[in-house]
């Protein structure tokens, strides 16, 4: 008996896993990008970041049969995150989620009519929201003649390999990225020593003045990759050193955002004059626990790594110190073994060789381990040296007692911390150092809470007050630069304090933070303006 032959099922949608960039997806505005971490497989997933009036809808047209049903599923992370069909020739659907801090499928489901022959598929976030992450999407039903994804390969070998900044013990590896890739072997003279998400890696636990040879190889579920030629690296008769100025007595700290979000998109040297230190926002985790990379936006203008080193060098000159800051509201690193605080260390220091950064901001705030984080930033400050710019960026909750984590972790590192700049915006009420309960929004919110960092253990030095640069820079507790400036006179001068005045005062108290250079340019720079001659010229 004869019959008609029905498509199989399969994946209709192309680049499903964003391994090849863009391609076959259109995003609104350039608001898409693909980055390399955080990632759910592979070695790519889309980022979307929404900007004023932009929702950072991205698309692609798939080919389908006629009068057929097909599951569109994706996976998703981060701010708010919607996925739809349209075109369908019946009912067009959508499915969301207001953010997930880990990997959620969105599943839906839509039946073509019967003389549609393509449906465009989209991802967006929401207006005024975080960026959105995407990887693994399906569109499974019958094939409408435009196939699927090729079966993958192998992937090829990979070139360019280099030998970066050497110390007494560790020797700094990069090299040009395979297509197809999620993973790289290194090995040292013969022998496999380390695995690499990212195309550097920095190989540790070497005799000192000694040459190795170095290769490395890619990886991805098919197999992996014929070894790459061979480089030489010789270790240093002596250990590293981050190199820059030092950090002025009193200074003013700025966060600049890695990411278009609807503040001033700023490159590094856009950055205003009045900050002394940079905190480059933010570093990316990897599947390895403790693991971290930086990513640098394809959304801020540069023509590439290169151009953004240049920047960090010239900001050194300068007289700045510029760091990687790890975390941040949907960025999270978890640390909490032996081996995530080795993992975290190595990463970092290779970032630091790898880009020039004086040292590390820890802006976790999805909780940290002490004994742990303590490991981590004991080791890098060994790799690092006396040099290492080490500040912290801890929530009010985090900061109410000694007995905290963040607490534990901030005294028990005091002989390498910098500055910790607690943020005194997006709180509710706190105690003050007297007990009493403080509304965010004055001045005695600002220098009572101050004073419980300033009587627990930490010296002035250690001691800033984070805030942010404009009403859009938080979800609440923004106060002008007077409030700042009249705060910080309170606390080293005993003047101009508000109904709480401390028992003392603390003239070399370090300075102020803000969120962040970009929301300051977009309000006109009023608060570095304000705040920068303020703290230059504390006692």
């Amino acid at each position: 008996m004869g019959g008609v032959a029905q498509a199989a099922d399969i994946n209709v949608a192309k680049n499903a896993g964003f391994e090849a960039g863009l391609a076959n997806w259109s995003c609104s505005g350039g608001s898409g990008a693909v980055v390399g971490a955080p990632v759910r497989s592979g070695a790519g997933a889309l980022k979307g970041t929404p900007a004023g009036q932009d929702n950072a809808r991205c698309s692609q047209s798939v080919a389908v049969q006629p009068t057929s049903t097909y599951t569109l599923s994706a996976w998703v992370q981060g701010g708010y995150a919607y996925l739809g069909a349209s075109g369908t020739g019946t009912t067009d659907v959508s499915t969301w989620t207001p953010g997930e801090s880990g990997w959620k499928q969105l599943t839906t489901t839509f039946r073509t009519g019967a003389s549609t022959r393509a449906v465009t598929v989209y991802t967006h976030g929401w207006y005024g929201q975080s960026a959105y992450l995407v990887d693994d999407v399906s569109v499974f039903g019958p094939d409408g003649g435009g196939g699927g994804d090729p079966d993958p390969q192998a992937p090829g070998t990979p070139a360019g390999l280099g030998v970066g900044a050497v110390t007494s013990s560790s020797v700094a590896l990069s090299w040009n990225a395979v297509s197809g890739a999620t993973g790289y072997n290194v090995y040292r003279d013969g022998t496999k020593v380390q695995t690499a998400t990212g195309t550097s890696a920095t190989v540790t636990g070497l005799a000192a003045a000694t040459s190795y040879q170095f290769q490395v190889s890619a990886t991805n579920a098919v197999g992996e990759s014929a070894k790459s030629a061979a480089v030489s690296g010789r270790t240093s008769p002596g250990g590293g050193d981050p190199g820059g100025p030092a950090v002025p007595r009193h200074a003013l700290t700025g966060y600049w955002q890695n990411f278009n979000n609807g503040a001033t998109v700023q490159k590094l040297r856009d950055v205003q004059a009045q900050y002394d230190i940079i905190a480059v926002a933010f570093a990316d985790s990897t599947a390895t626990p403790g693991q971290i990379v930086f990513n640098l936006s394809s959304a801020l203008g540069y023509s590439g790594v290169a151009e953004f080193k240049s920047d960090i060098a010239a900001k050194k000159a300068d007289g700045k110190s510029v760091i990687i800051s790890v975390g941040g509201e949907l960025g999270n690193v978890t640390i909490n073994s032996d081996a995530s605080a080795t993992a975290f260390a190595n990463s970092a220091y290779a970032l630091m060789q790898e880009y020039g950064f004086n040292g590390i901001d820890i802006d976790l705030e999805h909780g940290i381990n002490s004994t742990y984080m303590t490991k981590a930033l004991r080791q890098l400050s060994a790799k690092a040296g006396s040099g290492m710019v080490l500040t912290m960026a801890p929530q009010t909750i985090d900061m109410q007692n000694t007995g905290t984590e963040y607490f534990k972790t901030a005294l028990a590192v005091k002989d390498i911390l910098t500055v910790v700049n607690m943020q005194h915006y997006n709180s509710g009420s706190m105690l003050g150092c007297d007990g009493q309960v403080y509304s965010q929004g004055s001045v005695d919110f600002l220098t009572a809470l101050a004073c419980i960092q300033l009587e627990g253990g930490l010296d002035p030095s250690q001691v800033g007050l984070g805030v942010p640069a404009s009403t859009r820079g938080a979800g609440s507790g923004y106060v002008s630069p007077t409030i700042v400036n009249n705060a910080l006179s309170c606390l080293t001068r005993g003047t101009n304090c508000g109904n709480f005045k401390p028992s003392k005062t603390y003239p070399s108290l370090r300075g102020a933070m803000t969120w962040s250079t970009n929301w300051d340019a977009t309000a006109g720079n009023a608060w570095s303006n304000a705040v920068g001659p303020h703290v230059h010229a504390l006692p």
